[in-house]
């Protein structure tokens, strides 16, 4: 696939304010007239130039490196050239004025990474990579980014797509030369050679949940009733003092949001004010927005006062979102001098109604490791190591369609002998497959993919 366009794209690369650094990245035809007009040369490709960068009246804008790339031997495919100043707003703005009126236009987000994708210079997990190194919230998310960058997501797509491939091939020959009797079931081999590309695409399909975690994370929302210490746990696993924590229930009277990790987990950690009936106009505001993030959350926490409440009397499961998991934290056992690695075989932890809880101190911190190590079990968390990519929501998506289709098929060969239906399957999940490396893919999901890049890249 190649782009025709015959555009010329620019953008500021870095990002904005003051920096000692600023870069103007140009690709596209016109890169090279640009170059001459602005440095007044063509560096030779590949090389660093220190110049001068120059106005329409020949005055000095910025002296800096000027860098030359000619396709198709450069980041997009195309003629490409980065003007490296220094990066104050100003001067950033004028060197990507002057590349406007040599006959630039200002990119689109992602544009220069979309123009690498059409001129085959990746594919769009690789693509998609790029935005997910900028965005990664861990060094975890960094490495994996990195590897699929360099292709190792891609690759298992790759194998999976051609195992389809050849599997339909065998089957459709079956078909069309019916005189070369090839019994489906009888041989065993389609049946044996679907389970096992079954197999390899559930395994892909464990590690990349494991790195969409790693790349999204997750919602946890606190709830619970007045004073149970909500504020503290929030404090506790921020590591900070983000809530104000009094004696006084109903101090927390509105959402309040902290970013954290958990065992290298990007973690949306939201605490929300005590649910309970009240006539204050206020705190009636923050118990709706407490409800109505509850409904938004991955994961819930229910903190309740193990001194003021032992049986937990103010939960309600049928109060709270039925298929989100929820655990049970049984806080301030401090106050009641437990000492939590004398609680049963698997101290601090115990099942309530098939529910788990967790016993702990948000005061002391006591318990709070077990609390994370419980999170991250809920989550089906095996470990950073434990996977070799990241991947994004309609990876995870694509992957179950084309395992749906697989099992529509097992069955139509099973249950009819259907090769025919079977090769449709096998047609299908293939297809679906592409769709993750855009292999096959509409134009509008290419833009939604790449609208949410940041411009220059």
């Amino acid at each position: 696939m190649s782009t025709h366009s015959q555009d010329t794209i620019a953008a500021i690369a870095t990002p904005s304010g003051r920096g000692g650094v600023g870069i103007i990245r140009v690709s596209g035809p016109l890169a090279t007239k640009i170059a001459q007009a602005v440095i007044a040369t063509l560096p030779q490709p590949r090389f660093a130039h220190f110049c001068d960068f120059l106005d329409a009246d020949g005055e000095v804008i910025d002296q800096g490196i000027a860098l030359y790339f000619r396709g198709p031997h450069s980041f997009t495919g195309e003629d490409v050239l980065e003007l490296q100043g220094h990066g104050g707003p100003v001067v950033m703005d004028l060197l990507l004025d002057r590349c406007l009126k040599l006959g630039a236009r200002l990119a689109r987000p992602g544009e220069f990474s979309e123009r690498a994708y059409l001129n085959d210079k990746m594919d769009l997990t690789q693509a998609e990579a790029v935005a997910d190194l900028i965005d990664s919230e861990t060094a975890a998310a960094a490495r994996l980014a990195t590897r699929s960058l360099q292709g190792s997501f891609s690759r298992r797509i790759h194998e999976l797509v051609e195992a389809l491939i050849r599997l339909r091939m065998y089957v459709e020959a079956a078909i069309d030369f019916p005189e070369e009797e090839i019994d489906f079931l009888s041989d065993g081999k389609v049946s044996a050679d679907l389970r096992a590309i079954v197999g390899q695409i559930k395994d892909v399909r464990a590690k990349a949940s494991t790195g969409r975690l790693l790349r999204d994370g997750i919602s946890l929302v606190i709830a619970g009733e007045p004073n149970a210490g909500k504020s503290s746990l929030l404090n506790a696993l921020a590591g900070v003092d983000s809530a104000i924590v009094t004696e006084i229930p109903g101090t927390t009277r509105d959402v309040l949001r902290e970013r954290i990790q958990i065992g290298g987990v990007p973690v949306h950690l939201v605490d929300t004010a005590g649910l309970r009936e009240t006539a204050d106009i206020v705190e009636q505001e923050g118990v709706r927005r407490a409800i109505e993030e509850l409904h938004k959350a991955d994961q819930l926490l229910w903190v309740y006062d193990a001194e003021a409440d032992p049986d937990n009397r103010g939960m309600s499961r049928s109060n709270l979102p039925a298929n989100i998991p929820l655990t049970l934290v049984r806080n301030k056992v401090d106050k009641l001098g437990e000492q939590l690695d004398k609680l049963g075989e698997q101290p601090g932890r115990t099942e309530r109604d098939g529910v788990v809880e967790i016993s702990l101190s948000a005061g002391t911190g006591e318990g709070l490791q077990l609390l994370k190590e419980q999170l991250l079990s809920n989550m089906g968390f095996q470990g950073a190591e434990n996977t070799e990519f990241l991947a994004r929501r309609r990876h995870l998506d694509a992957i179950d369609r084309a395992l749906e289709c697989l099992h529509k098929g097992s069955e139509a060969l099973e249950a009819q002998q259907a090769g025919e239906l079977l090769a449709e399957d096998l047609r299908q999940a293939q297809q679906i497959l592409s769709e993750i490396t855009g292999e096959f893919s509409a134009d509008d999901l290419l833009g939604e993919i790449f609208s949410s890049f940041c411009i220059g890249k």
